[in-house]
Formats: structure tokens, C-alpha cells, sequence
């Protein structure tokens, strides 16, 4: 395959030059996605999980906390007591209320 690119524009060479990255960025993953399926398969027919050869940790995915406060003025808005504090529990600490008077 051979692009004349002497005769391209400025615009036409940039858009080239993005979609071979594109293309190149695709046929990338795809390969990574094949020699992962095909580790797996060969350590699935010795008996293991990928992740039993590597020593890798099973992923555990945590569920979601549970909101613990809310709103007086507007129950919709919840805060579960992890991170930051919102807006409306600061102000209403600051006006004398506790958490205790916030939660649900």
C-alpha cells in the first residue's frame, strides 16, 4: 500500500496521522485481548486460574455504603459519613445541630 503524501494538505496529513494511531491503539489491544485469552485457556486446561499462577489477589468489589445522614431541608440529599462532608451537614453543624440530629 503505498499513500502519496507529498501532494497531501496540512489537515489531510493530520487527519491520516489519527487514525493510524487509532489503528494502531486498536490492533494493540486486540493482540493484548488474544494472549490474554490464550494464557488463560492453556492455565484453565492445567487446572488453574490465571490468577492462581500469578498470585494476583481476586478482585473484591465492595458494595456500596448505606446512607447514615440526611438533609433536614431536603431529604433527598444523603451522606453515608465517609469523605468529605457536604454542604449541608457543615452548615447545619455550624448552626448547633449534631450528626446525631442528621441521621436517618
Amino acid at each position: 500500500m503505498s499513500v502519496d503524501l507529498t501532494n497531501m494538505s496540512l489537515k489531510e496529513l493530520k487527519s491520516l496521522q489519527t487514525q493510524v494511531a487509532r489503528a494502531i491503539d486498536e490492533f494493540e489491544q486486540r493482540k493484548k485481548k488474544e494472549a490474554l485469552a490464550a494464557v488463560e485457556e492453556k492455565a484453565k486446561s492445567l487446572g488453574f486460574s490465571l490468577n492462581e499462577l500469578l498470585g494476583a489477589a481476586p478482585v473484591r468489589k465492595r458494595a456500596p455504603a448505606k446512607p447514615k445522614y440526611a438533609n433536614p431541608a431536603n431529604p433527598s440529599e444523603t451522606w453515608t459519613g465517609r469523605g468529605r462532608k457536604p454542604r449541608w451537614a457543615e452548615a447545619a453543624l455550624k448552626s448547633g445541630k449534631s450528626l446525631e440530629d442528621l441521621a436517618i
